[in-house]
């Protein structure tokens, strides 16, 4: 990478994105790699331990085991494959000390960059990864009242987490929950806003009362609802797959109320195109997205197991750079 950022002020100029308060350039997350190159840096919240080379359990209890494709891995089984047993599933443990236990490493190491607190998986996504995909898409239609608990144990204990970073001193929280596939959304727009738009914004609410600013990842073509999470407090929205959301149908509607967290496409521009594509496609989404006075951050992961060339992850970087100077 080309010179490391100046920090001496990048914790101010991203939340001048999220605030529309005219940063003088545009912020960028380096989210796996590179971390102390950007204006941003992530300290991961979840706690896992290696089951094996190739399994990792979550504290939740669930399972991902490795492909040895430098992913994060793949659900092997449900935990609670009986909703039976989820009427007496604990959550997990806070275990603050041992949770937080490389905060102060990690604020050194920070300077003066916005620090990032990560949940990882998030919200319903942990409901599938402990029911199992098909078992969870059929819970709240066939027994609403039991999925509702199990939700609701999630969404509290990820608040309870949320304000535990709060008080060690982050700046914002990251919560990760996938809901579109590559042609829409897995559920009904009236059935999300019934089931979840309630619990993301009692959540939301919960951590802007902490001090936290809220920045939310989703995965797929989630455009329907993207109006939903400025609504109910998202304060950084990560179109993860811009390549299969009408984004320029979304700036219609947000752009200048909504700071958005962008990449370019890891399906497409970022592996198979130029840097010059992958240049013209920042300036793409910044000018759909983006005003004068901020709403913009650009978002750059390393993705070799995908293909991504080393001058293709620079390129990514190196666009966002040139923006709004």
């Amino acid at each position: 990478m080309q010179g490391t950022l100046d920090v001496t002020s990048c914790k101010e100029l991203v939340r001048q994105a999220i605030r529309f308060q005219s940063p003088a350039r545009v912020p960028i997350w380096f989210v796996n790699a590179d971390q102390a190159e950007g204006d941003a840096m992530v300290y991961h919240l979840s706690l896992n331990h290696e089951e094996g080379r190739a399994t990792s359990v979550n504290e939740w209890g669930f399972r991902l085991e490795s492909l040895g494709d430098g992913t994060m891995g793949h659900p092997t089984r449900p935990h609670l494959a009986d909703l039976d047993a989820a009427e007496t599933f604990s959550s997990p443990p806070l275990n603050e000390e041992e949770r937080m236990a490389g905060v102060p490493e990690f604020f050194q190491a920070c300077g003066d960059r916005y620090r990032l607190a990560s949940l990882d998986l998030s919200g319903f996504t942990v409901y599938t990864l402990l029911r199992g995909f098909e078992n969870s898409m059929e819970d709240f239609l066939l027994d609403p009242e039991r999925f509702g608990r199990l939700m609701d144990r999630i969404v509290d204990w990820e608040c309870e987490v949320a304000a535990i970073a709060a008080r060690h001193g982050f700046d914002g929280i990251h919560f990760a929950d996938d809901w579109g596939t590559q042609g829409g959304l897995m559920i009904s727009p009236a059935l999300w806003r019934k089931l979840f738009r309630p619990r993301y914004g009692r959540q939301f609410a919960q951590a802007h009362e902490a001090g936290l600013d809220v920045w939310f990842h989703c995965c797929g073509n989630f455009a329907e609802i993207a109006e939903d999470f400025h609504q109910i407090g998202v304060d950084v929205l990560n179109i993860a797959q811009p390549n299969v959301v009408d984004v320029a149908a979304v700036g219609a509607r947000l752009r200048g109320k909504q700071c958005f967290l962008m990449p370019i496409s890891y399906q497409t521009v970022s592996i198979q195109g130029t840097p010059e594509a992958i240049c013209a496609e920042a300036r793409r989404l910044y000018d759909l997205l983006a005003t004068e006075t901020g709403g913009f951050i650009g978002y750059v992961e390393e993705y070799s197991c995908m293909g991504m060339s080393e001058e293709n992850y620079r390129a990514c970087a190196d666009s966002f750079r040139r923006l709004g100077a």
